[in-house]
């Protein structure tokens, strides 16, 4: 009876502790579900984060530059002109700040890509929504605005007046720069998927970082500047021959350049907006390596080229053939290869000693600082090159010449879009108030007569 007895209660025990197995693994499922579930949040989360903070450290890296345009200017100018040259890029960032928070983002952002433009935003930021936060995005979006306007402050060093450079900052803020990125970066026709430019040519326009929509705009506008204002006093002889007029600190100019020279590793791969992820680590780094080797290939063959033109090794040259090697390789350096960065690097620093040449002796347009060349025609150069150079779609890569063409068409218009606006806003202010200080407060420097202050007391 007694075996009997616990054979009976062996058997209900059985089941009953299966039954609680059951139950308690079945809790343990859902719970794993949910717990599997919260793990995704959290990645997904902490992606969103770490592309936020990559951006945010991108946009630093951006605001960087601005004392590096503003040491470059300075140091390729007169000592009598440095409290001007520093308060313009001052003046270009602070303006532009304010100017694109109120009006320019929506211009820029506004409408989804239709239209010609968007619409002033008035400081309102609820309209956009590409999944980082619009904040961030804004400052990231506002340092290269201030790019481009401080562009033009070096081809127009030593006989603007300050006023009327104040109104050009606020004209590029908000009206040439936004405009043409939003035919851009906007969604508009010229980069849009089935846009007008696709249609026409079977590709979209490719500025990955603003070889054209940064630095050609500033470039082309600058050329535009310096043309009117005219060449400033002694440049020409009476026979129409070029002198030198050397800037006072080659020093500083260099110690600009290092500095632009490493806030271009925001200014490139903070355009991938991302870093999590596999596919973003590879494009970042790949676009860190192509941007370092295009500048020093731009830099050590503009220092060739101008040896072999002029028998010396010119250190103004070189600093600026880094540059031209910069600006080239920003529209491609997510699209070509290393060796690809290597050539457009080189073409644009032979080219850019050659643009600076022409561009004085030739068209006979003063621009103290070569910020035409370097900008404008570099980055008009290496917008071409990526349509030859692109590894998926360049013409050199058996893609067929559709790339090239809309690149070709896309940095043309943006090109006559920046030139003819920068023609109207300069000229029109020139024939209504006049843009040039009076020949004495030229020869005796902008610095005292504009600000009341010198940089150097001596």
């Amino acid at each position: 009876m007694k075996n009997r007895t616990f054979l009976k209660v062996s058997r209900r025990n059985i089941v009953v502790i299966v039954l609680l197995l059951f139950c308690a693994v079945k809790v343990v499922a859902q719970d794993t579900v949910v717990d599997v579930t919260t793990v995704n949040a959290a990645v997904e989360s902490n992606g969103v984060s770490l592309d936020t903070v990559w951006m945010l450290l991108a946009a630093i890296l951006v605001f960087f530059m601005q004392p590096g345009f503003a040491l470059v200017e300075a140091g390729f100018t007169r000592t009598k002109n440095t409290a001007n040259i520093l308060m313009k890029n001052f003046l270009d960032f602070m303006m532009g700040s304010l100017l694109f928070f109120f009006v320019g983002f929506g211009i820029m952002f506004g409408s989804e890509g239709a239209g010609f433009m968007g619409m002033p935003n008035l400081g309102n930021l609820d309209f956009f929504d590409n999944g980082l936060p619009v904040e961030g995005f804004l400052i990231f979006q506002t340092v290269f605005c201030a790019t481009a306007a401080t562009i033009v402050s070096g081809a127009m060093a030593e006989r603007t007046k300050f006023h009327m450079y104040l109104v050009y900052t606020v004209l590029i803020s908000v009206v040439i720069y936004p405009i043409s990125g939003h035919w851009t970066w906007g969604g508009g026709f010229l980069m849009a998927s089935e846009g007008w430019l696709e249609n026409l040519t079977g590709s979209t326009f490719h500025d990955f970082a603003g070889s054209t929509i940064v630095h050609s705009v500033g470039g082309w506008v600058a050329l535009i500047g310096a043309a009117v204002l005219g060449p400033r006093i002694g440049k020409y002889g009476k026979d129409g021959k070029s002198k030198a007029i050397p800037g006072h600190n080659l020093t500083i100019a260099a110690l600009g350049v290092f500095i632009l020279w490493f806030g271009w590793f925001g200014f490139n791969p903070g355009s991938q907006l991302a870093a999590s992820g596999e596919d973003n680590r590879v494009a970042i780094s790949h676009v860190f390596l192509t941007t370092n080797l295009a500048a020093a290939a731009g830099g050590l063959f503009s220092l060739v080229t101008a040896w072999l033109k002029y028998s010396k090794p010119s250190l103004s040259l070189t600093l600026n053939g880094v540059l031209a090697g910069l600006v080239g390789i920003t529209a491609g350096c997510d699209a070509v290869s290393p060796w690809g960065a290597i050539l457009i690097g080189a073409i644009c620093g032979i080219v850019m000693v050659f643009s600076v040449e022409f561009i004085d002796k030739v068209l006979k347009i003063d621009d103290p600082v070569g910020a035409s060349s370097v900008h404008g025609t570099c980055g008009f150069v290496g917008t071409l090159l990526t349509g030859l150079l692109a590894t998926d779609g360049g013409l050199f890569y058996g893609g067929g010449a559709s790339l090239f063409l809309a690149q070709l068409i896309g940095a043309l218009i943006v090109g006559v879009w920046a030139a003819g606006a920068g023609y109207a806003i300069f000229k029109g202010l020139d024939v209504i108030l006049g843009i040039r200080v009076s020949k004495r407060v030229e020869e005796e420097g902008l610095d005292i007569y504009e600000h009341g202050e010198t940089a150097y007391n001596t």
